[in-house]
């Protein structure tokens, strides 16, 4: 009889476990929808979207008329990729500084008020009165806004590869194909931490405005101001005179560099120049001796991929933390009616 009994706490306390599994789930997958919905309905999206599909096509019409005079006097290597990293004189930008300069600005308006907003329209507690637990509505919120990402950022990398393939006729090839891959991937792990740094400031702030005007200001901070302050505080370290050895300009790039990075638009930017440049085969500084007898040529896609590394496990996580920080905060916080 004894046994039984335990045997039925047991069958009951795993149905109870399963139905509260069932039920996160449930809850999980309609905030997702609700939030994906709201995001591509929402006119302040569509504006902005639209506003990065117009200048990244301007960029790719602009890059291809260049590619193509270019073409026309000298053979050039890899076309498919300088489709994204060509400007010309009538619009000094490529595809690669638009998204790096507008992908943080789709991040921000994803997140910025998707808890304070609730809580302005008076919704969250009504919410939260479902049967929707608090971290099935913040995962969902974040799940959400990454599918949307994923969305513009690989619709609009495939829109212009298609045009440019159109436009200058040349086939890419499987290495530029992977690269392509690879960015794309990595433009959405950037502007995901974006949307998990503007999330935590809408939990953080009441308003909405705040919430917005603290976004806006990290990200003037990290992508101008950072790195003038790494320059200072190498210079601090290491001050370079006129008569300073090379051993003491060394330093201070390389304390310029290390103290830059901390930044996550310094991550991607450095990512982002490597896997779309075949050319590029290393991200410090390179003395005279060692450049000297050098033969020339590119990398490939995986030791690209391996020289940017610990460049994507950081954007990676300093996303995570973000992310963590709003989690922890918005489980602790208290909500009333």
């Amino acid at each position: 009889m004894k046994d039984t009994s335990v045997e039925s706490v047991k069958i009951s306390a795993m149905r109870q476990d399963l139905v509260r599994v069932l039920g996160a789930n449930k809850g999980l997958n309609a905030v997702i929808k609700k939030e994906v919905g709201d995001h591509l309905s929402g006119k302040r999206f569509l504006i902005l979207a639209l506003l990065v599909v117009v200048t990244c096509l301007g960029a790719l019409y602009v890059a291809a008329g260049t590619i193509r005079s270019a073409v026309g006097q000298s053979e050039i290597d890899f076309v498919f990729l300088r489709l994204f990293t060509t400007s010309g004189a009538s619009m000094p930008f490529s595809f690669l500084s638009f998204i790096a300069f507008l992908g943080p600005l789709v991040g921000l308006t994803l997140g910025f008020d998707a808890i304070n907003g609730e809580r302005d329209r008076r919704t969250l507690s009504r919410v939260l009165s479902q049967p929707i637990y608090r971290d099935a509505l913040i995962n969902g919120k974040f799940i959400a806004g990454v599918i949307v990402i994923v969305m513009v950022i690989f619709g609009l990398g495939f829109l212009v590869a298609g045009f440019g393939l159109m436009m200058t006729g040349v086939p890419p090839t499987l290495d530029e194909l992977l690269r392509l891959l690879a960015y794309l991937i990595l433009s959405v792990i950037y502007i995901a931490f974006w949307l998990a740094l503007s999330l935590l400031f809408s939990i953080i702030f009441r308003q909405t405005s705040t919430s917005a005007l603290a976004g806006i200001a990290m990200w003037l901070f990290l992508a101008v101001f950072f790195s003038l302050l790494a320059g200072m505080v190498a210079d601090g370290l290491y001050p370079v005179q006129k008569d300073s050895g090379t051993e003491q300009v060394l330093a201070n790039s390389r304390a310029e560099q290390a103290i830059s990075r901390i930044s996550p638009t310094t991550l991607y930017d450095e990512a982002v120049s490597t896997i779309m440049n075949p050319s590029v085969r290393t991200l410090g500084p390179v003395l005279v001796e060692q450049a000297y007898g050098a033969i020339k040529g590119t990398l490939s896609v995986g030791q690209s991929l391996l020289l940017i590394w610990p460049h994507l496990v950081g954007l990676f996580a300093a996303t995570s933390i973000c992310f963590a920080l709003a989690y922890i905060s918005f489980m602790r916080q208290e909500i009333r009616a």
